[in-house]
């Protein structure tokens, strides 16, 4: 069975499935960061080569998955939320492997050093918008049972109190870049001026693969409350 056929197969049972399978790569790809910076940190750029393909893989993956769920996407007047919303779902989805890809490809390419200062603390941010991502795909895998229930008030409760956390995970971001930008402000002296630009870039870079996850989330939001 080819890779497009068998995406096509979930959609006999709904478009949930597919929409659950493409979000579950992308989580995929968002955890692969870990290994990623602890492998930068570690200053094994042979290590942080193989992870970056790695995450180039899987982000090539939900490319494929994204456009597999776009072309099988039936148009159907019996579809559990608008076809135009599902659409628009996981090409938000999409945008989170995206980042992914772009945070690991340009800190290989430049093979950027971190800081030692700020070493910890962005390793702890990375984990926690891989937290942001993890916490997305909970609340996208209940949705299969909240169109079994019908919109059920229960699933939904369940759904928002998921939401409500993601909400406060990538709160948590917010105040870790805060912190990390404020050390690398008293090593600025100290630092190649290009080499910090970049070290800013991707302490925003990261901060923005969790507001995507909450900016999924947000969306799963309005679809639950329609």
């Amino acid at each position: 069975m080819t890779f497009g056929s068998s995406i096509a197969g979930l959609f006999g049972r709904s478009p949930i499935t597919p929409l659950q399978a493409h979000y579950e790569t992308v989580q995929a790809c968002t955890a692969a960061l870990v290994p990623f910076f602890e492998a930068v940190v570690a200053d094994d750029w042979q290590l942080a080569r193989e992870c970056q393909q790695r995450i180039q893989e899987l982000e090539n993956q939900a490319d494929t998955l994204k456009r597999e769920f776009r072309r099988n996407l039936p148009n159907s007047l019996f579809l559990p939320m608008p076809r135009s919303d599902l659409l628009d779902m996981v090409g938000m989805q999409d945008r989170v492997a995206n980042k992914a890809k772009d945070i690991a490809g340009l800190m290989l390419g430049r093979e950027m050093k971190i800081p030692a200062a700020v070493a910890d603390d962005m390793l702890a941010l990375v984990r926690r918008a891989v937290d942001a991502s993890a916490q997305t795909l909970t609340a996208i895998n209940e949705l299969d049972e909240l169109v079994e229930t019908g919109f059920g008030g229960q699933v939904v409760k369940l759904i928002e109190r998921m939401l409500e956390e993601l909400d406060r995970i990538e709160g948590d971001t917010d105040e870790q870049q805060i912190r990390i930008r404020s050390t690398l402000f008293t090593l600025e002296k100290d630092w190649p001026p290009v080499d910090m630009i970049f070290l800013y870039q991707i302490v925003d870079w990261v901060g923005d693969l969790a507001d995507r996850a909450q900016k999924v989330g947000g969306f799963l939001q309005i679809l639950v409350a329609r």
